[in-house]
C-alpha cells in the first residue's frame, strides 16, 4: 500500500515549521509516522518545493487545471483519490488502512513535540 499526499504550497514538507504550528498539520504529521511505522508505504509533496510531482502524476495536473489549486490538498491510496481540498481524517486513515488488513496504534497518536517535520 502507497499513500501520496499532494500539500498546497507550505514553508517546508510537513506544514509543521515555523512561529505558529497548525494543529491539524501536526496531528496528520504524527498520523502519517506512525502509519509509515506499520509498514506502509507514505510519500508527500509539496507544491512550492516539488512542483514537478504535481506535473507529473495526471490525476494531480487534470483536477489542479479544472478545480484550481483549492482542491489541494489531495490524498491517494494506491493511485486512487481518497480526500481532495482537505486532509483525510484519522478515522478514515483507519478505515483504509484496515480495509487492508494494516493495523497501527490510533491512541498513540498524539501532537509531536518538535516544530519541525
Amino acid at each position: 500500500m502507497k499513500i501520496a499526499i499532494y500539500d498546497p504550497a507550505m514553508c517546508c514538507s510537513s506544514g509543521v515549521c515555523g512561529p505558529s504550528v497548525d494543529p491539524k498539520l501536526s496531528k496528520l504529521q504524527e498520523t502519517l509516522r506512525k502509519i509509515e511505522q506499520a509498514g506502509v508505504t507514505v510519500e508527500r509533496y509539496n507544491l512550492s518545493s516539488e512542483p514537478r510531482a504535481f506535473v507529473d502524476n495526471t490525476q494531480v495536473s487534470e483536477l489542479l487545471r479544472t478545480d484550481g489549486p483549492s482542491v489541494l490538498p489531495l490524498t491517494f491510496v494506491d493511485d486512487k483519490i481518497l480526500a481532495k481540498g482537505s486532509y483525510p481524517t484519522l478515522d478514515k486513515f483507519v478505515t483504509i488502512l484496515a480495509e487492508a488488513g494494516i493495523t497501527f496504534e490510533q491512541e498513540a497518536v498524539k501532537q509531536p513535540t518538535t516544530a519541525c517535520g
